[in-house]
């Protein structure tokens, strides 16, 4: 008597979070055969006859607090599910799943590898010109435009090239005035020295003036203006004709052989990033080729806004194919060369708490495994613990194996009933397939139809489940067909914590259910 009362205490407690999925294969005792059962409830435990289950007690089958030593329905004409002593997995958490089912879930499995880790620093950036090579032509006296020889935005001139003539009735006077202090220097330069002398430093003066002018070797009334550098013309002011005055810009010229790449790079990867490193530029202009370029400066400040840093990147531009404004996508080398253990990213199962792998031991059996995680490349993860080269990991459909695994965990750490102990463990979760009926938004629910799910002797029907979080069906539209994993919340309560759409083919109205173990 006293090991019956403890055993009902516990299902009191505990006993539904017990998920047993080897009662669908067995049976359910006949209703006489029950009462006889609870007729001799004080010595059931000792009078299973040998080879039998030995049968705790039921569970209420739509997961209420509600247990029963005897078969018994409840008010929908569901039977109580039978939990029994032997109802425990080992410790190793290992799930079986049927060729079938593999199939029908679309397990995939990779190989860990080893090979470098792409953890290159991205970022995007604009073409820019390199700022230090503009040069603006802009005279230091005020004249007028005679002629132009370079008259349109994006010619591209060479060093001495001419720009354009200009007269200036200034460069006329002082020159004029240069060659009289000449000629008044050497007439003078016997006669009177005095004035000699006079003459001498007037046209000195002169020739400083002129030297400041820029027009220096030039004294007529026109000078003409030439490149001071080889380059593309950005901005021309000049017009034929048109009059100027004293440091107006009439072109601005760059040198495009080089440019910059103005990037914007994310606080987190700041200590990744240095002068001089090397980095791959790619364009959409030029699908499919790549350029090379190398950090030149890492701007001092951070942008609050966007939690992020200019960095000045340099390349060539001999081909001219880079163009100022251009948008362009940078890939800064980083990390280690080594070759390191690797798993796909969608291999990762990451709650937040744990980060495991499924290893596929083969035969249908995955087993959980912890791992702790290096660096990350663009499709795949360094694995420092947990799995060795040449270890197979499921990469598709693994959190529905998981919710399994999870399952069998949570039991096995179930103690053994006993006086004063109270068991406790996870919520049992279940996956089934069905249809995506409808959302309401307001409550957080979801309505879906779903087939058979043995494991708590459910048939076919639609009713209402809670969501764990909203964004789960954000891209499922409504009549899809899906496969999800759902718990027991509170008594009557049941939430999806996984859904993912599926093939219209593979979601019969039928569908069997499992238990997660």
């Amino acid at each position: 008597m006293t090991t019956i009362a403890i055993a009902v205490a516990i299902a009191a407690g505990a006993g539904y979070w017990f998920a047993q999925v080897q009662h669908a294969a067995t049976p359910a005792a006949p209703l006489g055969a029950a009462n006889a059962t609870a007729a001799a409830a004080p010595a059931a435990p000792a009078a299973a006859a040998e080879g039998e289950r030995k049968i705790l007690y039921y569970r209420n089958p739509m997961g209420l607090p509600d247990t029963s030593p005897v078969p018994k329905k409840d008010s929908m004409g569901m039977d109580y599910i039978p939990v029994y002593a032997d109802d425990k997995p080992d410790d190793s958490g290992t799930v079986v799943v049927s060729p079938a089912r593999i199939q029908t879930l679309g397990v995939k499995t990779a190989a860990v590898e080893l090979r470098a880790v792409d953890s290159a620093v991205r970022a995007s950036g604009r073409i820019e010109i390199d700022e230090r090579t503009q040069v603006v032509v802009a005279p230091r006296f005020e004249g007028w435009i005679e002629r132009l020889h370079v008259n349109a935005v994006g010619d591209p001139v060479k060093k001495g090239q001419p720009l354009f003539t200009a007269y200036s009735p200034e460069l006329q006077s002082t020159g004029e005035e240069l060659r009289i202090a000449e000629r008044l220097a050497r007439q003078s330069a016997t006669e009177d020295p005095v004035a000699s002398e006079s003459a001498r430093r007037l046209a000195e003066a002169t020739r400083a003036r002129l030297r400041n002018l820029e027009v220096a070797g030039q004294a007529g009334a026109r000078q003409v203006f030439r490149a001071p550098v080889s380059g593309v013309v950005l901005e021309k002011e000049a017009i034929q004709g048109g009059r100027f005055m004293p440091g107006e810009a009439l072109f601005r010229i760059a040198d495009l052989s080089k440019v910059w790449i103005i990037a914007d790079v994310y606080e987190q990867d700041l200590a990744r990033v240095q002068p001089g490193q090397r980095a791959q530029v790619t364009l959409e202009a030029y699908p499919g080729r790549s350029f090379e370029a190398r950090v030149g400066y890492l701007y001092p400040t951070l942008d609050a806004a966007t939690r992020s840093t200019r960095v000045r990147l340099e390349l060539d531009n001999a081909e001219g194919l880079l163009r100022p404004g251009m948008f362009a996508q940078v890939a800064l080398a980083a990390g280690d060369p080594a070759p390191k253990a690797v798993v796909p990213s969608s291999a990762i199962i990451d709650d937040g708490e744990r980060r495991v792998v499924l290893i596929a031991l083969g035969e249908g059996r995955f087993r959980p495994q912890p791992v702790k995680l290096g660096a990350r490349g663009r499709d795949v993860v360094e694995v420092l613990e947990g799995v060795a080269a040449g270890d197979r990991v499921v990469v598709s459909a693994n959190f529905l194996i998981d919710s399994e695994s999870q399952l069998k965990a949570a039991l096995s750490n179930l103690v053994e009933p006993g006086a004063g102990d109270q068991a406790r463990a996870s919520p049992t979760r279940y996956e089934t397939q069905g249809t995506f009926d409808a959302l309401d938004a307001e409550t957080g629910s979801v309505t879906m139809t779903h087939g058979e799910i043995p494991a708590l002797q459910w048939p076919a029907m639609t009713m209402d489940f809670k969501l764990a979080d909203p964004a789960l069906v954000k891209d499922i539209a409504p009549g899809s067909a899906v496969r999800f994993v759902f718990e027991a919340g509170e008594p009557g309560e049941y939430i999806v914590t996984g859904i993912e759409p599926i093939a219209s083919s593979a979601a019969a109205p039928a569908a069997a259910g499992h238990a997660g173990h």
